[in-house]
């Protein structure tokens, strides 16, 4: 099967056999419900229902020059799964209704019409106390629920790791990597260019190594692995959270280090850094260092790497963010 919004009677039919619909309960649209980066999705709407259909195919859909593992789909199907065992957490997650390993297809309950929170990067735009609880709380009771020192081979997601730690640890800190940080913004390439050499590239190549270790004989916990207001919506229900498919169980550090790393990027005021650190809730052995260095990581990578993001930064604000994220990394 193809997803394709030109193909509704060839979903129908698929929909159909699945038993993911009726015989006769008829698709009347097909849309996209929004920009994604990972995958092709689509919003079904038929007579009675509206769902969201997700295919992974063998690359990024955002960037078809990137390879990416199509068993993504499986991943996040796999997490919704286990997730909603957990009354609390499924609350903030759409409802799995199918999965089809085979062709790398999922299919959702429509969450109704959603943005997400990609807006906070503009300036002046505050994540609100109310949203921040419900983010933070999710992932506390996310971690804290599966805390865990045997690992679930099921959710060990070793392709989606290596692709998420080639962007993440390695790609922006090579000298020469073919992407013009220029053509993101001028003189971006040369205010880069000292976070591309030693002693940052071995400390960023180390981290890497403690991301892609499986957490043997170490507190280990199942993560939602892209935790960045992408992947937050507001909806008419409250605040939702999706693509969870770069999940893995490992350390607790690295989620909550991407929020806090987006919360800089977004120029969130310090009470939003003050209250995401106060409400999320550490398990005993967590690593304050560990979590500085994730932060750190993630601001850099996503500045002069090529997961790029919707900011409002004007060039010395940049050089400022890369300035902190060393200083976490190697502090």
């Amino acid at each position: 099967m193809h997803l394709d919004d030109q193909d509704p009677q060839g979903l129908q039919i698929y929909l159909s056999r699945k038993g993911w619909i009726c015989d006769d309960e008829p698709i009347t649209s097909l849309s996209k419900p929004g920009e994604g980066n990972m995958n092709y999705t689509l919003r079904v709407r038929t007579a009675s229902r509206s769902l969201i259909v997700k295919q992974a195919r063998g690359y990024v859909e955002k960037y078809p020059s990137i390879p990416a593992p199509t068993e993504r789909a499986t991943m996040e199907g796999l997490f919704y799964r286990e997730v909603a065992q957990n009354p609390e957490l499924r609350q903030y997650m759409p409802e799995l209704l199918g999965l089809d390993e085979a062709e790398n297809l999922l299919v959702l309950d429509d969450l109704g019409e959603a943005s997400d929170f990609l807006e906070c990067y503009k300036t002046g735009q505050s994540l609100q106390p109310g949203e921040l609880t419900a983010l933070v709380t999710y992932l506390s009771v996310l971690h804290n629920q599966f805390l865990t020192d045997r690992l679930n081979p099921a959710f060990a997601n070793e392709a989606m790791r290596t692709l998420n730690h080639e962007h993440i640890f390695v790609y922006p800190f090579l000298a020469s990597n073919g992407f013009d940080l220029d053509g993101i913004q001028a003189g971006l390439q040369d205010v880069a260019a000292p976070y591309k050499k030693k002693p940052l590239a071995d400390a960023a190549r180390a981290l890497g190594e403690r991301y892609l270790a499986d957490q043997v004989g170490m507190p280990a916990t199942l993560l939602h692995g892209d935790y960045y207001p992408g992947s937050w919506l507001r909806t008419q229900s409250g605040v939702k959270i999706i693509d969870p498919e770069f999940c893995f169980y490992g350390p607790a550090e690295f989620d909550l280090g991407v929020m806090l790393a987006h919360m800089h990027l977004a120029q969130q005021p310090e009470t939003v850094h003050q209250q995401v650190q106060a409400e999320y809730v550490r398990h005993a052995s967590f690593n304050e260092q560990l979590l500085r260095q994730f932060t750190g990581i993630e601001i850099l990578r996503r500045l002069i790497g090529i997961a790029q993001l919707p900011v409002s930064l004007l060039l010395d604000e940049k050089a400022r963010l890369l300035e902190l994220a060393e200083r976490l990394v190697m502090g």
